[in-house]
């Protein structure tokens, strides 16, 4: 069984963190109404769908991807490099805690789950303004015992690793080139976004779907002519907030390794 731990959106979205988006007006009751949807099709695809209380005073908290890291034998939480958001992770790791060990990310290093990208064995992280050298340390020395290589990519002209690249299979990946090099992933078959849809490398994998904004039609096209399934969603209120279908949630497996 999937797990999604989702959080309601905040009253206060509007003050969102912004990086590399224009501020723009938030309709926040529309928002909540599509975040809403979003978790219909979390479940509609398999999930077991948790959803935690909305944290008014946290602008950004909806986006619970970037406070932890979840892989199969324990959870990493992290150190959002926004101060503002650091006071996030509390909750989640409550949540959290009832499935897997904790970990911790420690000052001075900060990472966000934004910027973490799992593929097999291998973590590959964005060098970000969010995600330090100190942080990635860090999450290498938290899981090396499990088996897990990580590895710093370098990312131009956004915000998280995530935003650039995505994992449609464990041998393809879905990239915009622009953002990040193609050569950092040897050995997997590249997708590039279409030219014109430049935010649209940012997909969630639920098994062998790819769960995307409905916003990018031409990037879809290339995903189904690779016959990757692919399910679209309306998240155009949280992409004002520089967020996408990645960012919403925290996806793992339920059960609990043995090697814990």
């Amino acid at each position: 069984m999937l797990v999604a731990i989702t959080r309601e959106v905040s009253p206060s979205l509007g003050d969102c963190q912004l990086t590399h988006v224009a501020r723009a007006p938030i309709d926040v009751t529309r928002a909540a109404a599509q975040h809403r949807a979003y978790q219909r099709v979390l479940a509609s695809l398999g999930c077991r769908v948790l959803t935690l209380e909305a944290e008014p005073s946290m602008p950004d908290a909806v986006f619970v991807e970037d406070v932890a890291i979840v892989l199969d034998e324990v959870a990493v939480m992290t150190r959002p490099g926004a101060e503002s958001r650091r006071g996030e992770g509390a909750s989640v790791a409550e949540l959290l805690a009832r499935y897997r060990p904790l970990r911790r990310i420690e000052a001075p290093g900060t990472i966000d789950g934004g910027d973490v990208l799992r593929v097999g064995r291998a973590i590959y992280v964005g060098q970000s303004g969010r995600s330090n050298a100190e942080g990635i340390s860090q999450l290498q020395q938290a899981v090396v015992e499990f088996g897990y290589r990580v590895q710093s990519v370098p990312i131009r002209g956004c915000l998280h690793l995530k935003s650039a690249v995505t994992a449609v299979r464990d041998d393809m990946l879905l990239l915009h080139p622009a953002w990040v090099d193609p050569a950092s992933f040897p050995g997997f078959n590249i997708i590039e976004v279409h030219p014109e849809e430049e935010h649209a490398a940012n997909i969630l994998r639920i098994g062998d779907v790819a769960l995307m904004p409905a916003c990018f039609p031409r990037t879809a096209h290339r995903l189904r002519d690779a016959d990757v399934e692919v399910v679209t969603v309306d998240v155009s209120e949280l992409q004002k907030a520089e967020g996408a279908t990645t960012c919403c949630s925290l996806v793992f497996e339920e059960a609990v390794s043995t090697q814990c």
